[in-house]
């Protein structure tokens, strides 16, 4: 599947979906609500809400997102 990009106003997020596990991780973290798991996958659907704390980073065991401000 690859790495998917999202670009938002302030920042760029990417996701290995050769990583990514669908464990929830990043949506349960997120204190904004940026991430969804669509089709057993994290999905960035509110990408402009999110005030760069890299929270998805830091808790994400797969290691699969890459966050343009962390």
């Amino acid at each position: 599947m690859g790495i998917r990009t999202w670009e938002g106003d302030k920042v760029t997020i990417k996701i290995d979906y050769d990583k990514c596990n669908g464990n929830g991780a990043c949506v349960e973290i997120c204190p904004t609500n940026v991430y969804v798991l669509q089709k057993e996958k994290s999905v960035p659907i509110a990408i402009d809400e999110c005030i760069e704390c890299c929270a998805c980073v830091e808790n994400c065991p797969m290691e699969a997102i890459e966050h343009s401000s962390c």
